[in-house]
């Protein structure tokens, strides 16, 4: 498979974008995992007094289960493969192929039927997506969300004082600055990364049904819940107690809820500063050789933000189906949840691709203060509501039925709107306040909101 004959872009045109999710989601990565997981609880059991059956592990024999897991590459997943195809079941190859790594090592070969005791595959799947998860969320999220909001900051702080006119329904309105727009934005993506950070993930290790029945016939004295409990939390991980066969994914779909609240977010900022490119607010720094059209050469498309907007669409549709889908499972389990936890790196695939696209468009932001301020100066009619507001103050008749005479449906210029004012029986000094107003001067505490950390 090349570039050119992969089935799905985020491994054909994207591959070099989404190449630092492979690692984690790829078939080898959950294997990866899987393996980790299973050593895991192997030292788990051999930490535990009460199974003597599998003595206290030498130094020697914790750095070869160490050293199994950490060496774990595409080659050795493809030996699990192999056995996969004699076994048609992954997890029971993980822990064949574990077996054979362990009759290398005479301390550890005693104890190899240990491998995988009283688990269900679930037992080693759940905690190995939810080892992908935090992988994902540690090492590829937090850096690409971190980089998009230093773009955005930096935008905000440029323009923090540049004066610009609103649009409330599409329609000029109280001017704003564009650095004030863009901190909205900021605050917003910043609420869903803290939710997106310390979002709790889950795991559990209990058994067939969830009740320890195997660990408990085989040994009674043992305190499952607290050993459960003990080494779901060394993984890094939130013990669920209560679960059937499998863990209920309900934390899985509060991350994707996340996620797509975030990719909502995103598609709102890409949407809005296409807009502000397409009436020249922003214009686009060129890139050497990039062509805009096939046909017209004088074209800077948006692309970047447009290429962002459809892979946040993208993301958010799998969240979406995610977090519907996962948490729903017939009676003790079905297997529907198995095929399609195996999408879950599509959907940060996606996100990620969201993510670049948009942090390299905002590298080529450029203001056009000369073309927002001359909206402005075409739009004196947004000047109507400070006029009411002080006629409201000063007890003048019908403030804002004046206005709306005036204003409501018309362009107003400079001059219309200044002989109004000087008609006002208001004190001389609120008079001239308004008189000195201009609809760039207008912007109330916006300057100062856009700096706001």
């Amino acid at each position: 498979m090349t570039a050119l004959t992969a089935l799905s872009p985020l491994d054909g045109r994207y591959q070099r974008q989404t190449e630092s999710l492979r690692p984690i989601f790829g078939e080898a990565g959950l294997i990866r995992h899987r393996v980790l997981v299973e050593l895991r609880w192997l030292e788990a059991l051999a930490a535990e007094p009460a199974i003597p059956e599998v003595p206290p592990l030498s130094t020697a024999a914790i750095s070869f289960l160490r050293e199994l897991g950490e060496s774990f590459d595409a080659a050795r997943a493809g030996e699990v493969k192999a056995i996969e195809a004699s076994t048609a079941h992954d997890v029971k190859a993980v822990e064949y192929w574990i077996k054979r790594q362990l009759q290398q090592h005479g301390e550890l070969k005693a104890v190899a039927e240990f491998v995988h005791f009283a688990c269900t595959s679930e037992d080693i799947n759940n905690l190995a997506y939810a080892l992908m998860l935090k992988d994902v969320r540690e090492t590829v999220l937090v850096s690409a969300l971190t980089r998009v909001l230093g773009a955005l900051r930096s935008v905000a702080q440029d323009t923090a004082e540049l004066p610009m006119l609103s649009r409330t329904h599409g329609q000029t309105a109280s001017p704003t600055t564009m650095g004030k727009e863009i901190r909205n934005v900021i605050a917003r993506i910043e609420r869903q990364f803290r939710q997106l950070e310390k979002q709790p993930l889950m795991g559990k290790i209990n058994g067939a049904v969830g009740n320890f029945n195997a660990h408990v016939i085989a040994y009674p004295e043992v305190d499952w819940p607290a050993l459960s409990r003990a080494f779901v939390e060394s993984l890094g991980l939130v013990w669920n107690e209560h679960t059937t066969q499998i863990e209920p994914h309900d934390f899985v779909a509060e991350l994707c809820d996340i996620c797509s609240r975030l990719g909502t977010v995103l598609i709102d900022l890409c949407r809005d500063i296409w807009g502000y490119i397409s009436v020249g607010y922003f214009r686009q720094a060129q890139v050497e050789g990039e062509v805009g059209s096939s046909t017209m050469p004088h074209k800077v498309n948006p692309i970047d933000f447009e290429n962002a907007e459809g892979n946040f669409g993208l993301a958010n549709a799998l969240f979406g189906h995610f977090s519907e889908k996962l948490p729903i499972s017939r009676f003790q389990r079905d297997l529907t949840d198995s095929t399609v936890m195996r999408s879950l790196g599509s959907a940060f695939g996606y996100l990620l691709i969201g993510l670049r696209s948009l942090e390299r468009g905002l590298g080529k932001l450029r203001p056009d203060p000369d073309r927002v301020a001359a909206d402005l100066d075409g739009a004196w009619e947004v000047l109507a509501e400070a006029v009411q507001t002080v006629m409201r103050r000063y007890g003048l008749p019908q403030p804002y039925e004046q206005l709306k005479a005036l204003t409501r449906g018309n362009r107003i210029e400079a001059q219309a709107m200044r002989e109004f004012i000087e008609g006002l029986e208001l004190p001389a000094e609120a008079r001239q306040r308004l008189l000195d107003l201009t609809p760039g001067s207008y912007i109330g505490l916006a300057a100062t909101l856009a700096r706001r950390t």
